[in-house]
């Protein structure tokens, strides 16, 4: 039999055991409450404006796209993970970014806190972000604000993968500094644990990590007069981008799919008149792109149509014609794509999605 100290060993126990089941179940239900929060969207994604040419015009929100049947898109192949674009501001995500709390006592005002922050500005520059809560809300410094709390956020993970843990090391020193030569405290989370959740979701953006490219490639050896090529983006919306690709974005300026040349030679308007690529190149970038499936079908539709157009052909990269059965095994890999980033909250082509694979 058990004496009275056991039993209070038991009983003590017990309620440790119900109490940590109790608090996890919390803070599951809150980070549920937080995501749908966070990814909640009641705006329907618009794809395409009017085209000119006979370019496929997405439906209403709710409507399915139909696939031509003689449409033949290419497999799928491995985007690079690296990128240069940077998103634009948004709420931060934990799982994202390192968030550090810089409480004050009395106002900070924006030319102090950025004089600091500029050395680090230097350093973390592709990562790292200062804002202030202005008026109700978080805002990026500026010279002239003035607030009492401060947010240094360290964005973990992108397409160059996870911060390395000695970067995050030096990051939240340096926090620490700043925070000491604006007379502030700073709050900061564990750092183990945030490098862990950051892995957790590089592994998952890794998977869905990729693109759909095909080519337009001239019929018997011949090439496609540039001035044609350019009137024909052009009246379908694409627009001539610095990078020398003609690119195609929606209303909001979230690129859908581009057009280059296969080669790798870039356009430029002043020389158009002179270009005679060969072959053409119509790629999507699947997480970036908003609402994929129909983004997909756009690009495929517009593909077969610019082939009509300049007398090409559609081919894969070993220069086949491409067949019906790639658009069904595309479409799969669309939906287990979708399903992957959805079961995560992230939304292709949304402010996280862009963030996380930049």
């Amino acid at each position: 039999m058990m004496n009275e100290f056991q039993t209070s060993l038991l009983l003590i126990g017990i309620v440790v055991v119900v109490g940590v089941f109790a608090y996890n179940k919390w803070q599951e239900r809150r980070a549920t409450r937080a995501a749908d929060d966070l990814f909640r969207s009641d705006h329907p994604d618009a794809l395409i404006g009017e085209a000119q040419l006979d370019v496929p015009q997405p439906t209403e929100a709710g409507d399915e796209s139909v696939l031509d049947p003689a449409v033949s898109p290419r497999p799928l192949i491995g985007a690079d993970r690296m990128g240069t674009e940077r998103a634009g501001p948004e709420l931060p995500d934990a799982r994202v970014d390192y968030i550090v709390e810089l409480v004050s006592e009395h106002p900070v005002t924006g030319t102090k806190a950025l004089e600091h922050w500029a050395s680090m500005d230097r350093r973390f520059s592709r990562r790292a972000t200062l804002n202030g809560w202005i008026d109700g809300e978080w805002r990026p410094l500026s010279q002239g604000s003035t607030c009492n709390k401060l947010r240094a956020i360290l964005q973990l993970v992108d397409r160059r993968g996870v911060l390395g843990e000695s970067e995050l090391i030096e990051f939240r020193s340096d926090i620490e500094t700043l925070a000491s030569k604006l007379g502030v405290t700073a709050l900061s989370p564990e750092m183990r644990q945030s490098l862990e959740a950051a892995r957790v979701l590089d592994a998952v953006c890794a998977e869905a990590d990729i693109q759909i490219a095909f080519h337009v490639m001239a019929s018997h050896g011949g090439t496609f007069a540039g001035t044609k090529l350019r009137a024909a983006a052009e009246a379908s919306g694409f627009a001539l981008d610095g990078a020398g690709h003609f690119t195609l974005r929606d209303e909001r300026g979230r690129e859908l799919f581009s057009l280059r040349d296969r080669s790798g030679a870039v356009f430029a308007a002043a020389s158009m008149k002179d270009a005679a690529p060969p072959a053409l190149t119509l790629s999507m970038d699947v997480p970036r792109a908003p609402d994929p499936q129909r983004t997909f079908e756009s690009m495929v539709r517009f593909g077969r149509h610019l082939a009509s157009l300049l007398g090409g052909e559609l081919v894969d990269d070993n220069n086949q014609p491409l067949e019906d059965r790639s658009v069904a095994a595309i479409g799969a890999q669309l939906t287990l794509v979708h399903s992957t980033l959805g079961a995560q909250g992230i939304v292709p082509g949304s402010p996280l999605a862009l963030r996380l694979f930049s």
